[in-house]
């Protein structure tokens, strides 16, 4: 495999950072996550701007303009020979010394990873997921704001291993004031009488890309759409629910926390617009 690093393309065992580099000591940095299908970057420029967005909100520099970003990840993918593949763009503060001040660092870093992911097995797309509630609440806007797609996910990664510990392979996680924010690593969904309800990013949710591209489907299939408060009452009482991400796509939940949802089989809004996403996503992008 050939990973992107600092303008160079090397191979995987070559590809190492300083143990000084603050992405690592303290997890500053931003990433984006990103799909490629039948050698289309899917929606590319959506990303490349929530990651611009992303580093100026914690004020870093990003070392590439975005036309070289792109020609960075496109490049990363042909080194592979990959037309379908997820792509990881992670930009770091970069070496610096060992204390939090970020203007010890002399330059970011910029390293892109493009291979393979299954975040869940492909049986679950079918039949869909039993997910559960968590403890660990979702970091409010106030502390740090949700949109900002950062490389500390300890939050995440905490509420990963309390879904594991119940058996599950995915958890809500509430905010503070009780309502639904996010899962651990995809958006939520739920149907609730031919409306398609979601937290809204104030809640705690992150603006995924996916995300926004099911709001445009929906708009398309003429599914009205509402960005709203919701509670785990909501989602236990949905018709229909399924979560979005860039790993995930689009895949079906049929109970929340022991309660069936709905039929306790996946819904037909459901498998419209995952038949929806599949199709856009063969189509929106950038070619290789």
């Amino acid at each position: 495999m050939k990973i992107y690093l600092d303008g160079k393309l090397v191979d995987e065992a070559d590809a190492k950072i300083s143990v000084f580099d603050h992405g690592l000591l303290y997890g500053d940095g931003v990433f984006e996550g990103i799909r490629l299908y039948g050698g289309n970057v899917f929606r590319l420029e959506e990303h490349l701007v929530r990651l611009e967005y992303s580093a100026k909100a914690i004020l870093l520099t990003l070392p590439l303009s975005r036309a070289e970003l792109r020609e960075a990840v496109c490049a990363t993918c042909r080194a592979n020979h990959l037309t379908d593949a997820y792509i990881r763009l992670v930009v770091t503060r970069g070496v610096g010394d060992l204390g939090l001040a970020p203007w010890s660092c002399a330059r970011p870093s910029v390293f892109i990873i493009a291979g393979k992911i299954a975040i869940y097995p492909p049986e679950h797309y079918e039949l869909g997921l039993a997910i559960v509630t968590v403890a660990t609440r979702r970091i409010g806007p106030a502390a740090l704001p949700p949109t900002v797609k950062s490389l500390n996910y300890l939050n995440n990664i905490l509420a990963k291993i309390e879904a594991r510990q119940a058996g599950a392979l995915e958890a809500i996680m509430l905010n503070e004031q009780g309502y639904v924010a996010e899962c651990t690593a995809d958006n939520i969904f739920i149907v609730q009488g031919g409306v398609l309800l979601t937290p809204a990013s104030a809640h705690g949710a992150l603006r995924g890309v996916t995300r926004g591209t099911v709001l445009d489907l929906a708009q398309e299939l003429g599914l009205p759409t509402r960005e709203t408060d919701l509670t785990r009452y909501d989602v236990w009482c949905a018709d229909e629910c399924f979560l979005t991400g860039t790993g995930a796509e689009v895949i079906p939940v049929v109970k929340l926390d022991g309660r069936e949802i709905g039929s306790g089989r996946p819904g037909p809004v459901t498998a419209r617009v995952r038949a929806a996403f599949r199709q856009r996503s063969l189509t929106e992008g950038v070619r290789l």
